[in-house]
């Protein structure tokens, strides 16, 4: 075999080994565990759907990819799939809530609606309601 052949066999398995070896790595990595992890925003969840209601692109720039803590009162809990929960948070207005999407909650009987209740999550958007993925509740203070 020519060796400009040879050479270029050996940088595409090289690269194709490598991709593999990369797609295992994200396949098997954890999420956080944002019970634990320090929020960047300690807000209200009335207070943090008016911010993007008054100024979607302000707040978008300011909340999305950030740790928010969340306090507000649950306005629904309902079953998103087998393993996760949704928790709206009640903000004042009509149309729009902050849903939490929830993983491992261990006895989701324990929330109720109207009960006031902490959750960190991190920010996704806002569509019509300010979304929160890989929830977790935070325990209240004493």
């Amino acid at each position: 075999m020519k060796r400009y052949i040879k050479i270029g066999l050996f940088v595409v398995l090289f690269f194709a080994v490598a991709g593999v070896v990369i797609g295992l790595y994200l396949f098997n990595l954890k999420h956080a565990d944002l019970a634990k992890a320090k929020p960047d925003f300690i807000i209200t969840a009335s207070a943090l759907q008016k911010e993007f209601e008054v100024n979607e692109a302000t707040a978008s720039a300011k909340y999305i990819n950030k740790i928010i803590e969340v306090t507000g009162s649950i306005a629904s809990v309902s079953k998103a799939d087998s393993s996760n929960l949704n928790v709206s948070l009640k903000t004042g207005s009509d149309i729009s809530s902050v849903i939490c999407n929830c993983r491992a909650i261990t006895d989701p009987s324990k929330l109720k609606t109207g009960d006031e209740i902490t959750i960190r999550g991190e920010c996704s958007g806002f569509l019509m309601d300010v979304l929160l993925k890989e929830c977790a509740i935070v325990p209240k203070r004493k």
